[in-house]
């Protein structure tokens, strides 16, 4: 395996962790321009199950995801590599907003940039929904499930991580309803 390869990986992730503002959910269009439609490292029908693990799997989706796709492009050492590329900018990020902490927070001009940023990610978070939702088979089971569990997150106050685990149990069951299989 060539260095290079690595390093490769690394600079990778290191620049979407670098370049992604908002977390992990923003990263997501980012990956799917570079990882899959660019490098061609996994392909859409993997990056749509490393979103479903990821977010099955606790830690933040940016470590999970990197780790997920550094492996499935070369094995330890890639995810190792990945996993450092994508942790490393916010690292460095935070340790310089710890040494002038005091000075962003009374700056006007960063506070009303972090606010410019934000309504960025939330393009960035749509554009990755759009692209991914088209390689999703829709039914009308799929549709009333997404519906629903919109519905709830957003005018409720009723835990994410409860929710994810209802509606992956919901889905099982009726997989394995539509295949004529018992349970």
């Amino acid at each position: 395996m060539k260095k290079n390869e690595y390093l490769d990986i690394f600079f990778t992730f290191f620049k979407i962790g670098l370049f992604t503002f908002g977390g992990g959910y923003a990263m997501i269009g980012v990956m799917q321009r570079d990882i899959v439609e660019k490098k061609k490292w996994i392909d859409e029908e993997t990056m749509l199950e490393l979103i479903t693990i990821s977010e099955a799997t606790p830690g933040p989706f940016a470590i999970n995801g990197a780790t997920y796709i550094g492996y499935q492009h070369k094995k330890f050492l890639g995810s190792l590599f990945a996993t450092l590329g994508v942790v490393l900018p916010s690292f460095i990020v935070i340790l310089i907003i710890s040494l002038f902490l005091e000075a962003f927070s009374e700056n006007v001009y960063i506070a009303n940039a972090l606010k410019g940023i934000s309504a960025g990610v939330s393009v960035l978070i749509f554009n990755a929904l759009f692209k991914l939702s088209k390689k999703v088979k829709m039914n009308v089971i799929n549709i009333l499930l997404i519906l629903m569990a919109f519905g709830v997150s957003f005018f409720t106050n009723f835990s994410i991580i409860l929710l994810l685990l209802i509606t992956g149990i919901f889905g099982f069951i009726v997989s394995f309803i539509q295949r004529g299989k018992k349970i």
